[in-house]
C-alpha cells in the first residue's frame, strides 16, 4: 500500500489553510475558550503538522488572535440581529430608533456572553497578554466590530436628537461598564445561578437603566 500524503503536504490551496485554522479554532473554543486552543490540538484538528501553522501565522498568540478576530464578527453579528429586530418593535421615527439601537447593542452583547461563553472569552482578548475584561480597541490590527458598533449606536443617538452631545462624551464606557459587568456576574458571577429567564429580565432592567440614564 502506497504511504499517504505527509500531512503538511496536503493541497490546501493559498489561503484555505488559514481558515481551515481558524474555523477549527472556532469550533474548539465554543467548548473551551482560549484554553482549547493549543497550536497542536488545532493543527490536528485540521490534519496538518504545528509547522505548518507558521506559513501563515507568526505564532501561537497570533493564531489565538486570529480566532479570536472571527469570534468578534460572531458577536458583532449577534448585537445587529438583536438590533435589527429591536428596530421592527418601533416606527420609522429616528428618536426611536436610535434608542433602540443602543438597547440591542447591550442585549446583545450579554445574550452571546450567556449564549456563547467560549466565544465571547475570545472575542474580549486583547493583543498584549490577552487580559479578558477590556474593551478591546483593536485586535489583530483593526477596530472591534462589537465596540464599532457601540460607538456608532451612541453617536446616532446624538444626531438623533436622543442624546445630547454634553451627555456623548465618554458614553462608551458607561455603556461597556454597565453590559461587561452584567454579563460577567451571570456567567461566572453570584447571577451565574439563576435561571436564564430571571438574568434576560435583570439585563433588560440595567440596559434600560443605562440608556435612560444617558439619554437625561
Amino acid at each position: 500500500m502506497a504511504k499517504g500524503r505527509p500531512a503538511e503536504t496536503r493541497p490546501y490551496h493559498h489561503g484555505d489553510l488559514r481558515a481551515a485554522l481558524v474555523d477549527a479554532g472556532l469550533k474548539l473554543a465554543r467548548e473551551g475558550g482560549s484554553a482549547a486552543l493549543g497550536l497542536r490540538s488545532v493543527t490536528r484538528a485540521v490534519g496538518v503538522t504545528p509547522n505548518a501553522a507558521y506559513r501563515h501565522f507568526a505564532d501561537h498568540q497570533a493564531l489565538v488572535l486570529g480566532v479570536a478576530a472571527e469570534a468578534q464578527d460572531k458577536l458583532a453579528r449577534a448585537m445587529l440581529d438583536r438590533m435589527e429586530a429591536l428596530r421592527a418593535t418601533v416606527g420609522p421615527d429616528p428618536v426611536a430608533q436610535s434608542v433602540r439601537n443602543l438597547h440591542g447593542v447591550g442585549l446583545g452583547y450579554i445574550e452571546f456572553a450567556l449564549s456563547e461563553p467560549g466565544w465571547f472569552e475570545l472575542a474580549i482578548l486583547t493583543p498584549d497578554d490577552s487580559r479578558a475584561g477590556a474593551p478591546p480597541a483593536t485586535l489583530a490590527d483593526r477596530v472591534a466590530p462589537p465596540y464599532q458598533l457601540l460607538v456608532d449606536a451612541l453617536d446616532t443617538m446624538v444626531r438623533a436628537g436622543a442624546m445630547s452631545p454634553e451627555r456623548r462624551v465618554n458614553a462608551e464606557w458607561v455603556c461597556w461598564s454597565s453590559v461587561h459587568g452584567f454579563a460577567d456576574l451571570a456567567t461566572r458571577g453570584p447571577l451565574a445561578w439563576q435561571d436564564r429567564g430571571t438574568i434576560d429580565r435583570l439585563a433588560a432592567h440595567v440596559v434600560d437603566t443605562t440608556v435612560r440614564v444617558l439619554m437625561g
